[in-house]
């Protein structure tokens, strides 16, 4: 008896990725099913879908099975951090391939992952997990465990949010401040998520994205993504991602090796692997590594085989259909994104120069994400990004080249954002 061409689809109400999966299901004649918090959406694929609530996620579980009895499910898939989790749990009792429920919770909380790396021998910089409400030498301590410069990070979020860089104790201090007024506005993350953050030591050298795929716990590269701008801080905003990377072979077999020595440390064993890396002279180091795709809009840019998406492929694999999996990025030629930078806070009014940057030659598309009168928030606050410039070209050079052109070809208009001032008492 063939399984089941349903697929359920936990995602946070909003994800980038909801959209991508959704048009990947119909063109592989899949019927999906959207869990989400979507019940007052106006998007209708959240609206008709299960209405949960991942942070309550024994509610949520059984709100799934129970949806599951009324019509069987061949495929259940998490698109981001904070709901990946579940889906193991659900795919568990449903039966269906699926990762350790503990795995994918070592992947996703930053300080497990580095304790659990460390402890298993996988290449991590010095780390230590400190209270936000830490006393001077309580903080004292940890800083002199992790030496500066380093870099403070909040227990779970992801795109580089509240992700900050510290060159001496003054630095720290301010830091910490703002990770403790931005977790005390995310009510759904877990208390200690809230309450504490993790310090590790700054690792410098080239930054590279992965791409990846485990099918029985064995590792197939997908692509590797060139960070072409330097990510040292104060913040850490990526921008710029191109393919294939122009590393060497040497260095990319020794990515290879590490990020799947990180996925059994973890103990990972099927689906998407998304993973951030750093290369220097010591070697490659895992900065994240997630049981999930790529973020954004980024996984556009990939085809594999026969012409498959990176969200076909996963699909294929979730929901037992045979997967010959590739060996690269099977288009001839590079290809590259740009995610737009937010570059001040504000009232975002429009763009300008769009048609002239898409006259740049190897410019396939620009997507601005927000719309007038949304509130800019950037980086290590901001969630969002402004958008995201695609380019194809005969090589990696020719693509970075052309995206950059058309980035200094868009004016962003941006007012200011006025807030009432509390009366005086």
């Amino acid at each position: 008896m063939s399984a089941p061409r349903r697929v359920l689809l936990i995602a946070p109400h909003g994800s980038y990725r909801t959209g991508p999966f959704l048009r990947a299901a119909a063109e592989l004649g899949l019927e999906v099913l959207v869990a989400s918090r979507g019940e007052h959406s106006i998007v209708s694929s959240y609206a008709q879908g299960l209405h949960i609530d991942p942070a309550d996620s024994e509610a949520a579980l059984a709100r799934i099975l129970e949806a599951a009895r009324k019509q069987p499910f061949g495929a259940v898939l998490g698109t981001d951090d904070s709901v990946v989790e579940l889906a193991s749990r659900a795919a568990a009792a449903l039966g269906l391939p699926h990762n350790p429920a503990a795995a994918v919770r070592l992947a996703r909380r930053k300080d497990l992952a580095r304790a659990r790396l460390a402890e298993r021998g996988v290449r991590v910089p010095a780390f230590a997990r400190i209270r936000l409400d830490a006393d001077e030498e309580a903080l004292e301590r940890a800083a002199g465990r992790v030496g500066f410069p380093l870099v403070m990070k909040p227990l779970s979020l992801s795109a580089s949010r509240g992700v900050m860089r510290a060159d001496d104790t003054e630095a720290l201090h301010a830091g910490l401040a703002r990770l403790r007024t931005l977790l005390a506005c995310e009510p759904r993350l877990a208390a200690e998520e809230r309450g504490e953050a993790l310090l590790e030591r700054f690792v410098p050298g080239t930054e590279v994205a992965v791409e990846a795929m485990l099918e029985g716990g064995r590792l197939q590269l997908l692509a590797v993504f060139d960070k072409p701008d330097p990510l040292d801080g104060p913040f850490f905003e990526e921008t710029l991602y191109v393919t294939p990377s122009r590393l060497d072979a040497a260095r990319l077999a020794a990515i290879e090796t590490e990020v799947a020595a990180a996925c059994a440390a973890f103990g990972l064993r099927e689906g998407p692997v998304h993973a951030e890396c750093r290369l220097n002279d010591e070697g490659v180091w895992i900065i994240e590594l997630a049981a999930r795709t790529i973020g954004g809009l980024c996984a556009r840019l990939l085809r594999f085989g026969t012409g498959l998406t990176l969200e076909q492929l996963v699909l294929r694999h979730a929901s037992g259909r045979t997967v010959v999996m590739p060996a690269a990025a099977g288009e001839a030629g590079a290809a590259g994104v740009m995610m737009i930078p937010i570059p001040r806070a504000g009232i975002f009014k429009r763009v300008e120069g769009i048609l002239a940057a898409q006259r740049v030659p190897g410019i396939e598309d620009i997507d601005i994400q927000i719309r007038e009168g949304h509130e800019l928030v950037p980086l290590p606050e901001g969630a969002s990004y402004l958008g995201f410039i695609f380019a194809r070209g005969a090589t990696p050079a020719v693509v970075e080249a052309a995206l950059r052109e058309a980035h200094a070809r868009l004016r962003i208009v941006i007012t200011p954002l006025w807030k009432p001032l509390a009366a005086a008492g």
